[in-house]
């Protein structure tokens, strides 16, 4: 991602930026339209166990065990009862560490699906996928207290991304 190799944070008088949605909500129903030729990451504990659910393993889980700041267990228990490769990184809130970015970027080059577990919050991970995900990748993420929200990789979405990257600083 351009050098990002440490921990970038959003600065608090810069949080609002970062408030605004990428993509489009979309339902449970709709989630059987995904082309499943494309690469699917999905962000989020309910997001991810939603669309194993509906039988749609994606190539990359991240996921941190809560949900809107309470555990949520049950996309965890889900990963380790079915013995998926899991990959642990540690990322604080308002953070994208270098270690969030490597582990994206090692999934996306491995020929195995992955889940990645964020010790911390996964709230921003959403960022490194788009800037890291192949052009016509499809994303899902929570927007809490909306649903869900598909995004489709391209040009504009990944120059989107950058652009709220360079609001982040570095951390000492």
């Amino acid at each position: 991602m351009n050098g990002i190799r440490r921990t970038r944070m959003i600065p608090e008088h810069k949080r609002e930026l970062f408030k605004e949605p990428f993509g489009n909500l979309i339902n449970e129903n709709d989630l059987k339209k995904i082309d499943a030729e494309n690469k699917l990451i999905t962000v989020g504990d309910v997001v991810s166990l939603t669309v194993n659910s509906n039988g749609i393993r994606p190539d990359i889980a991240v996921y941190d065990g809560m949900t809107e700041r309470r555990e949520m267990t049950g996309f965890a228990e889900l990963v380790k009862n079915e013995g998926w490769t899991n990959v642990e990184v540690g990322n604080p809130a308002g953070a994208i560490t270098a270690e969030l970015v490597n582990a994206v970027e090692n999934a996306l080059s491995g020929k195995t699906k992955t889940t990645i577990r964020v010790i911390g919050e996964e709230d921003l991970a959403v960022l490194p996928c788009i800037l890291l995900a192949p052009i016509g990748t499809n994303i899902i993420y929570g927007w809490p207290g909306k649903g869900m929200m598909l995004i489709a990789t391209d040009e504009h979405i990944k120059k989107r991304a950058e652009e709220l990257l360079e609001h982040t600083e570095e951390s000492p």
